[in-house]
């Protein structure tokens, strides 16, 4: 039993946060995999409203204007209140909402004994087996992106030993066919068809009162399509079709197809980590039970609990953060939601919210070499640029460019309502794409996009007291500050996280700009917007200043290090270049982590990413042992109700930044690698510059490397100790500046680093 791909487990799901997810990017399900009675939750990526939410409302432009020019005078509470009054009418937010569910009832007498379910990721593919009346029953379910539909395989031990009953709950399912069922319905707005078919060995088949029924079956398929309106209003008919296709395929060719694909993405990237688990079976313990082990007994101190380790867990916490990106993020579909593509209920909190958990969702996506899984991303702020245009114009005063709110789908509170910098953020997605793979072609389409988000703040900014250029209202996310005089409030004239991301972005359009040759103008005009922009300053704790005057914080134990941003996902902050800066912010993070800022999934994960960057592998592995005992569930997802996913992609990130770091122009080899990391290897991870990279390290340090050249080009690289770089067994001629060698490198060639 591998102990890297597969997550195992003795006994069903409990309920939704421990059932195992499978996807092909459009259709979601989650397995609940109960013996005599299968649960499948079933969720479609178009279920949810079209389009961005807007604010109404005339006067939206002066009421801001009011509430800007109390804060530019410091009146903080008269602000808030302005604001709650004059700009909090937006319209309720609309979420993703779930399909149905796919039940399918076993008719056999007697109790499931030897119960095993599984989830293996090297070819996407969920097990559920069990004996009843000592007849082994297996279960195999996955979501195939070639035949668009959801496959579920029955075989049995014995003969003519399966019988059933299969219909999808909360539609009205009807016989579109002898062995079909076609249930509609409606969900936000959306409409939509799905198609359950199934086909037989042995025994018989036939449609009765809405349920698919089978009776004494040598093995059974059944397939699930699933089509809506927003892909065109033949949607049934279509649905209908892609099951008839599906069901005109034996298991083994949709199997093939859906592996073979699969595995074109899940094979890319491979990482191996040494057993430090000191178990003398590590494999036959259940995932849920691995988890729990690194918790330690009640009465273990914490010395005692810092004994326990499980290097493998964490590869396969690795590997299924890049599982979840191609089952639920795949070209032509909606970008990963908070909850992906994954949602049980209403209500749910699976929205695109743009304040940290969609950004997170994509972390991964590149360095860890899935770059088209990122394009939904992209496509998706395609199409909300026209909406987020009026909203620049009605809302924020402003005559180009482009505003996004909080969420791209609406957020009613006062906060999320007023905060301007998620569209920019959104944006710089964009340019980091466009350093992984350097295509031209993809930046000069979307260069718009980031244009306008530079376009909006350079109406938008406001000059402060001191000649800075700030974003005025603005928000250091969910915190709330206390000035001097002892007034509280979120509101505030430049937090240094829209600084930040407004001097990344202003930079990124810059750099568009030249690479392809246009706008010359108009970035002239940002380097000097950029020159008035507040950069990171130090506090009075050695800390990285949350504002851009020194408030305090009313919440030590806040979740976002929005102070941070400079430092991850940017690199306005290295160790390598700005060291100063680099201390304050290790003072920041130490300060938040004393007070429990780090307590839910995400924000352990975004701080793992800071550690990651600041090159600390011991509280890498700190902290990637502490979400792994006390932020995911059984099945491995985010615990915030009802999950979430950016955790487990933020950890993803992580290891990958912990061994491969590429940032300000730079590549660093095993910039973070943690002690219990003594012995390992990693294949296929991608830096920016169009490099691939493969490493190999013992005893804690480099052995080797190899670095592919997508495109050509300089290659500056860290590797913290004296090696020789070859290529087809000619020495590579190389120089040193700082620390960092320097050689060109040719496009499609690859360079052998050895230690």
């Amino acid at each position: 039993m591998s102990t890297e791909t597969l997550l195992h487990y003795n006994t069903p799901a409990e309920d939704f946060t421990g059932a195992l997810p499978v996807g092909n990017g459009r259709i979601g399900g989650m397995i609940y995999g109960y013996a005599h009675e299968e649960l499948i939750r079933l969720n479609e990526d178009s279920l949810r409203p079209c389009g961005q939410m807007r604010r109404s409302g005339s006067d939206l432009c002066e009421g801001l204007a009011e509430v800007r020019s109390l804060l530019l005078d410091g009146r903080i509470s008269e602000a808030e209140k302005t604001a709650v009054r004059r700009l909090s009418n937006e319209t309720p937010a609309q979420t993703f909402t779930p399909l149905g569910d796919l039940r399918i009832s076993m008719k056999k007498d007697g109790k499931a004994k030897n119960y095993s379910r599984d989830l293996e990721l090297s070819d996407a593919v969920s097990h559920v087996s069990f004996t009843v009346n000592d007849v082994r029953f297996t279960r195999s379910v996955f979501c195939s992106a070639p035949d668009e539909v959801m496959v579920i395989n029955i075989t049995c031990e014995q003969p003519g030993s399966i019988t059933l009953e299969c219909s999808i709950d909360g539609c009205d399912n009807k016989p579109c066919a002898e062995n079909m069922l076609l249930c509609t319905g409606s969900r936000s707005g959306v409409s939509f068809a799905a198609c359950t078919g199934a086909k037989a060995e042995g025994g018989e088949l036939h449609t009765e009162d809405g349920r698919i029924c089978i009776t004494d079956a040598d093995s059974v398929m059944i397939v699930v399509s699933v089509r809506t309106s927003a892909h065109g209003g033949n949607y049934a008919e279509s649905a209908v079709l892609d099951a008839e296709t599906a069901l005109g395929c034996s298991y083994d060719e949709l199997y093939c197809r859906h592996a073979e694909d699969y595995g074109k993405l899940f094979g890319r990237t491979e990482l191996s980590l040494d057993d430090n688990s000191e178990h003398p079976d590590i494999s036959s313990i259940g995932t849920d039970n691995r988890i729990e082990r690194l918790k330690g007994d009640v009465i273990d101190n914490t010395e005692c609990r810092r004994l326990i380790h499980d290097n493998k867990l964490i590869v396969l916490l690795f590997n299924y953060g890049r599982y979840l990106m191609i089952s639920g993020s795949r070209p032509g579909t909606s970008p990963l939601g908070a909850q992906g593509i994954w949602n049980e209920a209403l209500p749910p909190e699976s929205g695109f919210t743009v304040n940290i958990s969609t950004h997170m969702n994509y972390w991964c996506a590149e360095s860890c070499n899935l770059s088209e899984c990122h394009l939904p991303l992209f496509d998706h702020l395609e199409g909300e640029t026209e909406k987020a245009a009026e909203t620049a114009k009605e809302v924020y005063g402003t005559d180009s460019g482009c505003a996004f709110l909080h969420d791209t789908y609406g957020s009613g509170s006062m906060p999320a309502v007023l905060w301007p910098a998620g569209g920019a953020w959104l944006a710089l997605h964009i340019f980091e794409h466009y350093e992984y793979t350097l295509d031209r072609d993809f930046l000069a389409e979307k260069y718009h996009i980031l244009r306008d988000a530079a376009g909006f703040f350079a109406g938008f900014l406001t000059e402060n007291s001191h000649g800075q250029l700030v974003a005025c209202p603005s928000i250091s996310l969910e915190n709330i500050d206390r000035t001097p005089g002892g007034v509280q409030g979120c509101l505030c004239t430049g937090s240094s996280m829209d600084s930040q991301i407004i001097t990344a972005l202003f930079n990124d359009v810059i750099k568009a700009a030249e690479i392809l040759d246009r706008d010359s103008e108009f970035a002239d005009k940002l380097r000097n917007l950029l020159k008035k922009l507040p950069q990171p300053e130090t506090g009075k704790y050695g800390q990285i200043q949350e504002w851009a005057v020194e408030y305090d914080e009313t919440e030590m134990s806040q979740c976002h290090v929005s102070q941070l941003f400079a430092l991850y996902p940017a690199d306005l902050i290295t160790p390598e270049k700005t060291q100063k800066l680099a201390d304050a912010a290790r003072a920041t993070l130490v300060r938040r982590q004393i007070h429990n800022g780090d307590h839910t999934g995400w924000s352990c994960a975004w701080i793992t990413n800071m550690w990651a960057r600041l090159g600390d592998g011991r509280m890498v592995y700190e902290n990637i042992k502490r979400i792994l005992a006390h932020s995911i569930t059984p099945s491995l997802l985010g615990k915030r109700p009802p999950l979430e996913m950016d955790a487990v992609f933020g950890m993803t990130a992580a290891v990958a930044e912990a061994l491969l770091r590429s940032c300000s122009g730079e590549i660093t080899l095993l910039p973070a690698l943690p002690d219990e990391w003594q012995e390992g290897s990693v294949k296929g991870l991608r830096a920016k510059g169009g490099f691939g990279a493969d490493i190999v390290w013992k005893e804690g340090k480099l052995v080797s490397a190899v670095i592919t050249s997508g495109c050509g080009g300089e290659c500056r690289l860290r590797t913290g100790c004296v090696v020789s770089i070859s290529c087809d067994g000619e020495t590579v001629g190389s120089r040193i500046e700082d620390g960092v060698i320097i050689f060109a490198t040719k496009p499609g060639c690859s360079y052998n680093v050895k230690a």
